[in-house]
């Protein structure tokens, strides 16, 4: 469904609440785009406010910039930054927080994010609109997809719509999912060209620098990533890594440089900040990214906005995100990996390379957080339009899925939003001041 291409419905103002487990002060892709999406939005005459759990001493209500209010829920982490799936025990408050602040459009964000499916179920029963963000790949084979794959599917099934960063990821959502393609969009992410600018006098002219910034976790292929320098390192003296990141998987990659004594060409930095991504990125002639499986890979963009060869492996939505010209793209496996950096190194010996700032112009045009926010407006206006479903037809959507006991839970939670009505009515509670400014 190419979004860009239809005019928006109308101008006036809406008010979202973006709902995930993954935001600021975590750092990653979701918490990136979740940001960006919400600042571009208040920028363009919209009120967004962002629903996550509490972070340490992060709990409450805080207000970031631009304006931007987010609540900390006082909600336990169970695994993975994510919250534990009660469906029922946060009833309250999240119905209190719509309310509130006059909440039209709940829009969740990661398969992976337990706080988001359950803010939106919630808001559907509340008869407000939902749209659901998916940002990852799934496989179909073992029991974690599996599992993961069904509550995804009950999740979505009442959904208004849903949006994927790729074309890949799209098939991947319909087949998994079972959500009927009309619904879904392509609206990939987007990079601040203008913060990642190349600086070339930050290279070092005598070595070639590969940059790696990854999570260190089993898909993102750090297993590549070791066999490829294991490899590589005692073949070309002249070769340096530099790996920002941090995860289970580091344990790996030191090994590899203890044993083999690559002290001196590999450098690991472990975890780093956002801001510092860039000051990394410049240091690099070429980027590596040895992922398994992606949806669409940021990381690739910024890398490719400061300037630089990009070598990646060809899974998921990767061969969409950028031209030939500026990626080479292998197999996921360490001989095709070697051959695309050796490919990219010859180039970068021959001069034949793109300037750096044309790279960046190049990006600037292709990704841009403001186009991305008129896209997602464009499927907001859009779902503005549909019927709101009696409970009763809601019940036969989680039916046709196939686990009955589900419409248990489901019925439970809209008599717990019933008794809560009466116990604690709507007209009692007051409206944020914001709402109408």
């Amino acid at each position: 469904m190419n979004t860009h291409t239809e005019p928006s419905k109308t101008k006036r103002r809406l008010v979202i609440c973006m709902a995930s487990d993954f935001f600021y002060p975590n750092t990653g892709g979701v918490e990136e785009h979740i940001y960006n999406l919400s600042q571009c939005l208040i920028k363009r005459g919209h009120k967004v406010i962002v629903v996550t759990h509490c972070y340490a001493d992060r709990v409450g209500v805080r207000y970031l910039t631009g304006g931007l209010k987010v609540y900390y829920l006082p909600i336990r982490v169970f695994y993975h930054q994510c919250a534990l799936p009660t469906m029922i025990c946060n009833i309250g408050i999240v119905r209190y927080i719509l309310i509130r602040e006059c909440i039209e459009i709940v829009h969740g964000h990661s398969a992976f994010s337990v706080l988001a499916h359950e803010v939106s179920m919630i808001g559907k029963l509340m008869g407000l609109k939902t749209v659901f963000t998916d940002h990852s790949l799934f496989g179909f084979a073992d029991m974690s997809a599996v599992l993961t794959n069904k509550y995804l599917q009950l999740c979505l099934c009442e959904c208004d719509a849903c949006i994927c960063v790729s074309h890949t990821g799209k098939e991947n959502t319909v087949l998994r999912a079972k959500v009927r393609a009309h619904k879904v969009s392509v609206i990939p992410n987007a990079v601040d060209a203008y913060t990642f600018t190349p600086d070339p006098s930050q290279r070092d002219p005598n070595v070639v620098t590969i940059v790696i910034i990854s999570r260190l976790v089993y898909r993102k292929g750090v297993d590549l990533m070791a066999s490829v320098i294991a490899d590589m390192c005692p073949r070309y003296p002249n070769l340096r890594f530099i790996i920002g990141g941090d995860g289970p998987k580091m344990w790996l990659l030191q090994e590899v440089r203890e044993r083999k004594g690559f002290q001196h060409c590999v450098t690991l930095l472990g975890s780093l900040k956002h801001s510092e991504v860039r000051n990394v990125l410049v240091k690099g002639d070429i980027f590596l990214n040895t992922s398994l499986t992606e949806a669409y890979c940021m990381a690739i963009v910024e890398a490719a906005s400061c300037g630089l060869k990009v070598v990646s492996t060809k899974v998921g939505g990767i061969p969409e995100v950028l031209p030939e010209s500026m990626i080479y793209l292998t197999e996921p496996n360490v001989p095709s990996i070697v051959a695309g950096i050796e490919c990219a190194i010859k180039d970068l010996k021959d001069g034949n390379i793109l300037c750096p700032y044309e790279c960046n112009k190049m990006v600037r045009k292709m990704y841009s957080w403001m186009d991305i926010t008129r896209r997602t407006e464009i499927v907001y206006h859009r779902i503005l339009l549909n019927k709101n479903k009696v409970f009763g037809q809601q019940l036969k959507s989680y039916l046709d899925c196939g686990i009955w006991p589900f419409l248990l839970v489901i019925s439970l939670m809209y008599l717990l939003l019933q008794l809560v009505e009466k116990l604690y009515k709507r007209k009692h509670i007051d409206i944020a001041r914001d709402v109408k400014l």
